[in-house]
This record gives structure tokens, sequence and C-alpha cells, in this order.
């Protein structure tokens, strides 16, 4: 029995290693066959990508008009503007704007002290009350004198004289009254006022300072009145005239350019840097309404015809520009040379590198090669009427 049981294990093992001899011969066929397959999808190429692009993925380059003129830099500032002054010198009892707050004419902005003013009007006013009771006596008295002088009572010397004496009480009195009108000028001028609608831009004092004559005291402008003072090169001023349309942008109003035109020119240069002031006001409604803000433009002088492409087709690279060209059913780089940028459209000159009616990419991927290959799809519209039609066919199955 124990033969027999040892001779089943020995024919048992016998076959498990001829299963393995057989299967590994099949395993090496299998890692050759795979080797092989690898090696041969290595030597094919990748597949090329070709662009898909819609007609209103590209433009045609064409000629517009550039206008062109001296470039003109400066500021937004009112027209309407008004530095208060202390015109008597008081403390500050009171200052009832603050800064931004809008005003109407004849407003109280800040009141002075007006004790020792109205001292010096209460003394006024007796002296001209005085003066007016010596100018009366005087004339009865000349009257007097004239009636008795008729009946040759009185010497021409005496009426000479009462005659004198009036004219000096005339003279007092005058100069009493000059003296009253100038103490409740002086009066009026401690309540400061605003001269006219507007908002205060600027508080130069608080309660309880001490106002001299001439110190600031607030500032108030008139926002309506917005106007782009700015400076052209004096070389270039020959180009410049009054009612010359201006286009400019304005520091904080990005994106939002603004036109006007030339309301003056100044007559002279300025010194020291050379340049002439110019007086530009807004051609529409919508201004900027803060005064001082960085304002940059040009003055459009002459107009030309030139091509133009927008921004938005450029591509920078270092110092240099180029955009994708297509042509023959492929995409190619074209360096350009640019010119002046047109302020109104924001589109830029082409003086080299494409001509009137080339086709570009209106907004280039950055995955573009150069040489690729390009398949324009069906427009929208036909493609929807396809679509719409596809799907009543099928409908009608």
């Amino acid at each position: 029995m124990l033969r027999k049981t040892l001779l089943a294990l020995a024919v048992a093992a016998a076959l498990v290693a001829c299963g393995k001899s057989a299967k590994e011969p099949e395993k090496g066929a299998a890692s050759a066959s795979a080797t092989a397959k690898a090696g041969g999808d290595k030597d094919k190429k990748e597949p090329e990508v070709v662009l898909q692009m819609a007609p209103e993925d590209v433009l045609a380059i064409e000629s517009n008009a550039l206008a062109s003129g001296p470039v003109i830099t400066g500021s937004i500032q009112p027209e309407r503007r008004a530095d208060l002054r202390a015109e008597v010198g008081a403390v500050v009892l009171q200052v009832l704007k603050e800064n931004g707050e809008a005003v109407k004419k004849g407003d109280v902005l800040v009141r002075l002290d007006e004790t020792s003013i109205r001292d010096s009007l209460t003394s006024a006013e007796e002296a001209s009350r005085a003066a007016q009771q010596s100018l009366a006596q005087a004339e009865r008295m000349h009257e007097r004198n004239t009636t008795l002088r008729a009946s040759g009572m009185v010497s021409t010397q005496a009426l000479e004289d009462a005659e004198i004496r009036r004219n000096n009480a005339l003279s007092d009195l005058s100069a009493a009254r000059s003296r009253l009108v100038a103490a409740r000028q002086q009066l009026s001028r401690t309540t400061v006022r605003a001269p006219f609608d507007g908002i205060v831009s600027e508080r130069k004092v608080s309660n309880g300072d001490t106002a001299q004559v001439g110190k600031e005291l607030i500032k108030v402008i008139d926002p309506a009145s917005m106007r782009f003072e700015g400076l052209v090169s004096a070389d270039k001023i020959g180009e410049v005239k009054v009612g010359q349309p201006v286009l400019f942008r304005v520091n904080g109003y990005p994106g939002q350019n603004f036109s006007g035109k030339i309301k003056r020119v100044d007559p002279a240069a300025n010194a020291v840097t050379r340049q002439v002031e110019v007086l530009v006001e807004f051609a529409e409604a919508a201004q900027p309404r803060v005064a001082g803000l960085y304002a940059e433009g040009r003055v459009e002088s002459k107009t030309s015809s030139a091509l133009m492409v927008p921004p938005s087709a450029l591509v920078q690279a270092g110092d240099s520009n180029y955009v994708w060209r297509v042509k023959g059913g492929a995409v190619a780089k074209v360096p350009l040379t640019l010119g002046a940028r047109d302020e109104r459209s924001g589109r830029w000159q082409v003086l080299s590198g494409l001509a009137a009616g080339d086709t570009i990419v209106r907004v280039p991927g950055s995955g573009f090669k150069d040489g690729q290959k390009v398949v324009f799809a069906a427009p929208k519209a036909a493609a929807a009427v396809t679509a719409s039609a596809s799907a009543s066919t099928v409908a009608e199955k």
C-alpha cells in the first residue's frame, strides 16, 4: 500500500514539471511580442493637431482712419474755484462745513470772532452821530449869520467864518460815515459765505485757530465746471488750434476715453519747461467729478489712412510684437513693426509685416505652432439650421 502511494506522488510530480516547462516558452513568446509592439509604437509619429476655427475667430486687415497729433498731458481742474481767506484778524469760532459737503451760494462756511470789530462799529456809529449834530449846528449858525448880514448886523468876516465851520462839519460827517461803512464791512467779513453753488474741497482751519489777514480758511469748487488743463510741447504748438478735438484718458477712470475741444491756447510758453498751456473743455456731459486727476491724451490735429490691428490680436514677446496670419489653410507667425496707437479705437498702426486683405487670428491661443493646419467650421447660423433639419428628419422617421 505504501509503495502504491509513493508511486502516485512521483507520477504527479512529473506531470507538474512537464506543465511548467510547457508554459515557460509561451510566456517568453508573449513578452517578445509585447516588446516588439512597443518598439513599433515608438516608431510611429504622433498625430498632427489641426486647429478648428469659426469665421468669427479671424478678421481681415484693412485701412482705417488714424487720428494723430501732439501729445497733451495735465490734470482735471475746475474752472470755478474759490480760495477763501481771512479778510480780518480774528479767532475762528466755528467751521460749519467739512470736505466733500455740498454748499449753496450764500451758505455760511466759517464764523470768526466779531467782538473787537463790533466795538469798532459802535464807536464809528457814535462818531457819525456826533458829526451829524455838529453839521446841523453849523448849518443853523450859517443861516442865522446870513440873515443878520442882510440886515447889516454882522460883518462879512463873521459870515465867512460860519460858512467855514459848516464846510468843516460836512467833511467830518463824510469821514465819520466812511469809517462807519468800513466798520460794517469788517463786521460782515467775520462771516465767510459760499460765493457759488459747489463743494468744499479743502478745509484749512479748525475751531479756535487764530486767523490772520490773508490766512487760507476753506476752498470751494464747482464740480460741474471741470476742464482739462494740459500742456503741449512748444515745438508742436504750431499744430494746435482753438476748436480742435482732443481725446484723452483720466487716471482713475480705466478703460474710459473722454473727448473735448480746445477752448484756449496760452500765448506764452513756460520759461523753464518750454511747454504751452492748453485749456480743453469737455464735449460731453459725462465728466470726472474729482479735481486734480492726471490726464493724458492727444490733440487730433490731422487724420491719415493706415492699416490697423486690434490689441487682442497682438502677441508680445520681449520687445517684439507679432500676429498669427491665416493663409493657405495654415497659421504663420508674422512679426510686426507698430506705429502710433489710435486713442479712439485702441487699435495699433501697422508699419510693416501685413498687407491690406490679410487674415489674422482675432484672439490667438498660447499653443499655436508655426505652419499648423487650420480647418474652418460652418458658421453658427448654418450649423443651427443643419442641426434643426436633422432633428426634423429623425422625428419624421
